[in-house]
């Protein structure tokens, strides 16, 4: 052995192991034994503890961990790591499909399976990597270069010596969950929840020792500047990745069509199951990446690529409880406290169960076994109880009287089904308001979530929602909120400042005003152009617009009668916030006027966002299924269902031209 410590050994051993780990990780090929690769390791080891000073980082003894760091610093991401948008049907596959076709791009495309898992960066430089980052909100996140070094897959030096950036997903196999969580039982520790959430908090640790243990894996999926290497297609980029030692999804594919697509998404579906790590969807890219650049972005996502959630999957539990909470307008939400289950990927405890009609629908009581779902894979709802399994200890559903909050009595209006507390001092709508108020629907205003909502409203930043908007005299306080400093503190101002130009149905879909949702606040706004006219507006006047009606009607005119309603809008007016509709007009045709129409197969001069926004435009609304109020189904290729039963309910069809031809009359 003496004779052998040398660099030139040092340096042979490693690249030995380093091949090693790229052919039994990445290409799942080993050429070596495990002995052979062992005795290779302990040789390796010695050497370098007898020259600690010809260590390199690119040693696979860095792997073990051991570099323990006092926090995690933020990394800025020279180019964003944006999320992408999300689907749930055949039909928004569809739209998608259509909407690239109508740009004039004819390209093939590439479905990826979608890893549930943390999305990383890592940077190289001369093939060396050098930094390891979370995505965090997309401009910035955390360093994990400490962690992501103890990945085996991850290779610490490239097969060519680049200055490059790759995008994937880091996770954990439900193998190594599995394991993980017999060895935390039998410590009497908890269990780690699913593979995501294993993932993040592993990647997470301080102390690289617990990433390491962790036997964490990734795929790289992403090469966000391919034109510096002379490459042309997302799937070339792939390929290149893999070339350069990166482990990329061996179930990736070229497909050609909406046909191809929606294979492989069934394919992939059927196995899913069986496969080794969780995944909650596929990803579908435009393959050329000059096609790419053509189609750009939104503000958040890629318009050149999306990602198809699975269906929903039901699983059973106890209902243990039911408790209610406050809402923004003082409803009264009865919630259903849940035994704590694996659903899709994460662990559900509780659920919404609406009102009281609801709950009395679905006759549940209190610690039923109930089956429950996730609608479009996010929501978990309650389907139904399992009454076979009662055992006689069930205790029925009770409306409460008071409420829970500050013990007022509840009201229920006649002809409604919600129950309200009438105290508007009740302390839980005040927080309810504001998060409404500045959530993406309404205000849309970035970074101020749920919980720092909480905390401005706790630490009384703001008492009422004209506050929101003079947080920038508290900017030196804000920065000393947990997780919050300038820069972040700085964005959130700037995003505050940015929607004082919002329009008017903004505005008022957040002031909150009762059964005034998105749509009706939109039809208000088109209608009335700006807030000074409708707060002048009569019952009778507001009853006679389509999809008003009474209801609504005395909501708007009772919530313009409260002079601190006025109060507020005034105030925020004084700090400019933008009072007028500057969106389209509305264009009323009878054809369409209060009328409800259903959409089905793709369509190839619009897509189906263009055709509803047409059909509402001109006074009507577009529906999901078709019934005998259904005015007229709207077909192009490849209808459906919908087409067969449109037909069987006499109900008028209409091909894609004959709308046009109608909606343009």
């Amino acid at each position: 052995m003496e004779n052998n410590i040398t660099k030139e050994r040092m340096n042979y051993l490693i690249k030995i192991l380093n091949d090693a780990s790229y052919d039994y990780y990445v290409l799942d090929d080993p050429k070596i034994t495990d002995q052979e690769y062992d005795a290779y390791y302990r040789e390796l080891e010695t050497i370098e503890k007898l020259h600690p000073e010809w260590v390199l980082d690119t040693s696979p003894t860095k792997k073990v961990g051991g570099e323990v760091i006092d926090e995690f610093k933020k990394v800025e991401h020279t180019i964003p790591m944006l999320s992408l948008g999300d689907v749930f049907n055949e039909d928004e596959i569809v739209d998608f499909l259509q909407r690239i076709e109508n740009s004039g791009i004819s390209s093939n495309y590439v479905c990826e399976l979608k890893i549930d898992g943390l999305s990383v960066s890592l940077k190289y430089e001369k093939g060396i990597l050098v930094q390891g980052a979370t995505r965090g909100n997309g401009v910035v996140g955390e360093d994990i270069t400490h962690n992501v070094k103890t990945i085996k897959s991850i290779p610490l030096k490239l097969k060519q010596p680049l200055d490059i950036e790759v995008r994937g997903e880091i996770y954990m196999s439900k193998k190594t969950l599995e394991k993980i969580n017999k060895e935390r039982i039998s410590k009497g520790e908890k269990p780690l929840q699913n593979p995501r959430n294993a993932a993040a908090g592993s990647i997470r640790q301080l102390d690289s020792k617990v990433a390491a243990k962790r036997n964490l894996d990734a795929f790289l999926y992403h090469l966000p500047n391919p034109e510096d290497f002379g490459i042309k297609t997302h799937h070339e980029a792939l390929e290149f990745m893999k070339s350069l030692g990166f482990k990329t999804n061996p179930n990736n594919r070229i497909v050609k069509n909406i046909n191809e697509v929606m294979a492989y998404i069934h394919e992939k579906g059927e196995i899913r199951k069986d496969l080794p790590y969780d995944i909650d969807g596929v990803v579908i890219k435009v393959d050329n990446l000059k096609d790419q650049q053509t189609l750009g972005f939104t503000a958040r996502t890629p318009r050149w690529a999306i990602a198809y959630k699975f269906p929903a999957e039901e699983v059973l539990t106890k209902l243990n409880d039911i408790l209610f909470t406050v809402g923004r307008t003082g409803k009264i939400t009865p919630n259903a406290i849940l035994d704590p289950v694996q659903l899709m990927g994460s662990t559900i405890s509780r659920a919404t169960l609406h009102n009281e009609d609801y709950v009395i629908k679905k006759g549940l009581m209190i610690h039923d076994t109930v089956s429950i779902r996730k609608a479009g894979d996010v929501i978990p709802e309650v389907v139904e109880a399992k009454i076979e399994r009662r055992t006689g200890k069930e205790i029925p559903f009770k409306m409460i009287t008071n409420c829970p909050i500050c013990d007022a009595k509840l009201i229920k209006k006649e002809g409604e089904v919600d129950y309200y507390c009438p105290n508007p001092n009740c302390p839980a709508r005040h927080i309810e308001s504001f998060i409404h108020f500045v959530s993406r629907p309404a205000m849309n205003i970035d970074g101020l979530g749920d919980r720092l909502m909480e905390d401005l409203y706790n630490f009384k930043f703001i008492s009422t929602i004209p506050d929101i908007y003079r947080l920038s005299s508290k900017k030196d306080d804000l920065t000393k909120l947990e997780g919050y400093g300038e820069k972040s503190v700085t964005n959130l101002l700037n995003a505050i400042e940015v929607s004082k130009s919002n329009s008017l149905e903004r505005l008022l879909f957040g002031l909150g005003i009762k059964n005034v949702g998105k749509e009706k606040a939109k039809i208000l706004a088109k209608t009335y152009k700006t807030i000074d006219n409708l707060s002048k507006a009569k019952y009778d006047e507001l009853v006679e617009i389509p999809d008003i009606g009474p209801i609504i009607a005395k909501n708007i005119v009772d919530y313009f009668s409260n002079e601190d309603n006025l109060k507020i809008i005034e105030e925020l007016k004084e700090l400019g916030l933008n009072m007028e509709y500057i969106g389209e007009e509305l264009k009323l045709n009878e054809d369409f006027l209060d009328k409800s129409f259903v959409l089905t197969g793709t369509l190839t001069k619009l897509t189906r966002d263009e055709a509803k926004a047409l059909i509402e435009n001109a006074g009507g609304k577009t529906v999901g299924s078709v019934s005998k109020k259904t005015y007229a189904v709207i077909v192009g290729d490849n209808p459906g269902s919908k087409y067969d039963k449109a037909k069987s309910l006499n109900i008028p069809i209409w091909t894609e031209e004959e709308f046009l031809e109608k909606i343009t009359s």
